[in-house]
C-alpha cells in the first residue's frame, strides 16, 4: 500500500444507551478534556456484490459532516490499527476516486463497486489533552443509524464508544480500557461500523481446502499461498511508482510460476499450464519495465565514472532522455495489463488455484519422501544447463546459454525455499549457491544488455551527429565486466561439491 495519508489507532466499545460516560480526566496521562464538540456525519459504503472488501476487512467510504468530509479508504494494520488514504467528496457521490481504486483493484478487479450501507453517526466528541496541552486521543461518543442497501434490507440502531489515538501512545488505551472495564464496558465485537451494519450480509467464502500436515501437497500449498500473498501487496504499489514495487512484484510472479512448474508432478489439473502461461505473461510485462530502470541507473552510474574530457558530447542527456522515454512507454504498458480483464481473470485463476489446488495423490505422501527428489531433478536440470553454455562457442548463442544457467540457478533457489521446512540445512546450501549463480551471471547478463542498449543509442545519435566515442568506451567497460563476472562464474562452478553435482 502507499503511504497512508494517516494512521488510525483506535479502539471500540459496545454501551448501551444508559451507559454513562466515564470519568475522562481519570485516566492515566490525561490532564484535561475539552468541551465537547457534536458531529452530524452521513457516510456511504461501497464494496463489490461478493463484498470483497468486507470479507478483507477493508473499508471505502463516502462521507460528509465533520471535519474530515471525503472519501476514506482504510486498510487493516492489527487488530488496534488501520492506515487511512483520504480524497475530497467530488461531485459525483457515485465516482471513487482513482487513487482509491487502484489500491483495491487487485481484490475488486472487474466487480462493480456499488453502495451496499448508508450510515448516519451522531458524534460527540471530547478532546484528551496532556500535560503540556497536546492533543492525546479523541474520545468519541457515537449514536448510530444504519441501513444496509445491498441484498435483504437490514436497519439497525447502536450506540458505541471509539478511542482514537493521536498523539498518545498505546499505554493510554490501555488504561482507557481498565477505567471502562470496571464499569462492565467491554471492546466491541464487531471490527467496524460497516461489519455490524452488514450483518450476515456478508457472504461466507468456502475456507481453503484443509491438506494434511507434512505432506508434499501441503508445504508445496503453503508456499503458493504466500507467493499470492506477496503478489496482492505488490500491486497497489507498483500502481503508484514505488521504489523496487515492480521487482518485488516480479519475484512474486516468478516464484509461482517456477512452483507450478518444478513440481508440476504434484498437480493434477491442466490449469497449471495455462496458469504458467498467464504468469509468465505478466511476469514478461513487469520485466521490461524494471529493466529498463536497471540499465538507466547502471548507465548512469558508468558515466559518473569517466572523466570530463572522456565524455564527448551531449551522451548523458541522450541516454537519459531515451531510456526514460522508454521506460515510461513500458511502464503504461504495465498499467493497463494490470487493468485488463486478462491480468484479472489470473488472479481469479490464482485464488482458485490456492484454495482448492488440484493436487494428485502422490501430493499426499510425506513431504520428506517426495519434495528432496524433485528439487534433485531441478539441480540436474542446472547443470545440464551449465553443460550447454560451456559448449556453446559461437558468443551470442553462450550469452543465452548463460542466461539459461541464470534461470536454472533462480528455479533452484526457489525450490529450495519449499524444501525449507523438511531439510533446512540443504534448503539453505542450495539456496547459497543457486544465488551466487544467479546473481553472477545476473551482472554478466545486465552487461549484455547494457551494451545492446549503447549499440542502439550510439547508432541514433550517430544519425543526429554527434560523436560516439563515449559511448564506444562505456561499450568497453561493460565488455570488461561481463568478462569478469564470467571468469567468476567459472571459479565458482570449480567450487561447487560434487555431492552437489551427482544429486
Amino acid at each position: 500500500m502507499v503511504n497512508p495519508d494517516s494512521a488510525e489507532i483506535e479502539r471500540k466499545y459496545d454501551v448501551t444507551s444508559s451507559t454513562a460516560l466515564p470519568d475522562l480526566p481519570s485516566i492515566d496521562g490525561v490532564f484535561r478534556v475539552e468541551e465537547s464538540q457534536v458531529f452530524d456525519l452521513d457516510a456511504v459504503y461501497f464494496d463489490t456484490a461478493n463484498m470483497v472488501l468486507a470479507a478483507h476487512h477493508i473499508t471505502l467510504r463516502r462521507r460528509t459532516g465533520g471535519d474530515d468530509a471525503g472519501w476514506h479508504l482504510k486498510l487493516p494494520v492489527s487488530d488496534d490499527e488501520r492506515s487511512e488514504l483520504h480524497e475530497p467528496l467530488g461531485s459525483d457521490p457515485q465516482s471513487v476516486p482513482h487513487r482509491l481504486l487502484e489500491q483495491v483493484a487487485v481484490l475488486v478487479r472487474s466487480r462493480e463497486l456499488t453502495p451496499v450501507v448508508h450510515l448516519i453517526t451522531r458524534r460527540t466528541v471530547h478532546r484528551l489533552r496532556g500535560r503540556h496541552d497536546e492533543l492525546l486521543a479523541l474520545f468519541c461518543d457515537d449514536e448510530v443509524t444504519t441501513a444496509r442497501l445491498a441484498g435483504d434490507p437490514l436497519e439497525q440502531q447502536w450506540r458505541e464508544w471509539e478511542l482514537e489515538l493521536v498523539d498518545g501512545q498505546i499505554p493510554l488505551l490501555d488504561a482507557a480500557e481498565r477505567l471502562f472495564s470496571a464499569s462492565r464496558v467491554s471492546r466491541s465485537d464487531s471490527r467496524s461500523k460497516l461489519a455490524r451494519a452488514l450483518g450476515d450480509g456478508v457472504p461466507q467464502h468456502p475456507a481453503p481446502a484443509a491438506l494434511e500436515r507434512d505432506t508434499a501437497g501441503a508445504l508445496l500449498v503453503t508456499a503458493l499461498r504466500e507467493y499470492r500473498d506477496e503478489l496482492v501487496r505488490t500491486d497497489p504499489l507498483v500502481r503508484e511508482d514505488r521504489p523496487e514495487s515492480i521487482h518485488d512484484m516480479r519475484v512474486a510472479t516468478a516464484k509461482f510460476r517456477a512452483a507450478v512448474g518444478t513440481f508440476h508432478s504434484l498437480i493434477a489439473n491442466e490449469d497449471a499450464t495455462t496458469l504458467r502461461t498467464e504468469l509468465g505473461w505478466i511476469g514478461h510485462i513487469l520485466g521490461g519495465a524494471r529493466d529498463l530502470d536497471v540499465i538507466a541507473a547502471r548507465l548512469a552510474g558508468r558515466l559518473r565514472t569517466e572523466s570530463e574530457a572522456q565524455i564527448i558530447g551531449p551522451v548523458g542527456e541522450r541516454i537519459s532522455h531515451q531510456l526514460s522515454k522508454d521506460s515510461s512507454a513500458a511502464k503504461a504498458v504495465l498499467l493497463e495489463s494490470l487493468d485488463s480483464p486478462r491480468y484479472f481473470r489470473l488472479l481469479d485463476q490464482i485464488d482458485a488455484f490456492v484454495a482448492h489446488p488440484p493436487l494428485r495423490e502422490s501430493a499426499d505422501a510425506a513431504a520428506s519422501g517426495v519434495l528432496p527428489g524433485i528439487v534433485d531433478h531441478r539441480i540436474r536440470a542446472l547443470f545440464t544447463a551449465m553443460h550447454d553454455a560451456d559448449q556453446t562457442i559461437d558468443r551470442s548463442r553462450h550469452d543465452l546459454a548463460l542466461h539459461e544457467v541464470r534461470k536454472a540457478a533462480k528455479e533452484v533457489r526457489y525450490a529450495a525455499e519449499v524444501l525449507l521446512p523438511i531439510r533446512p540445512n540443504r534448503a539453505r546450501r542450495l539456496a547459497k549457491i543457486a544465488k551466487l549463480v544467479q546473481d553472477t551471471l545476473g551482472e554478466q547478463h545486465d552487461s549484455v544488455v547494457a551494451r545492446q542498449t549503447l549499440e542502439r543509442l550510439s547508432a541514433a545519435s550517430y544519425l543526429l551527429g554527434d560523436d560516439c566515442f563515449t559511448y564506444g568506451r562505456l561499450h568497453r567497460t561493460e565488455q570488461d565486466l561481463g568478462e569478469d563476472a564470467e571468469a567468476r562464474y567459472e571459479k565458482l562452478l570449480r567450487r561447487i561439491p560434487k555431492s552437489l553435482r551427482q544429486a
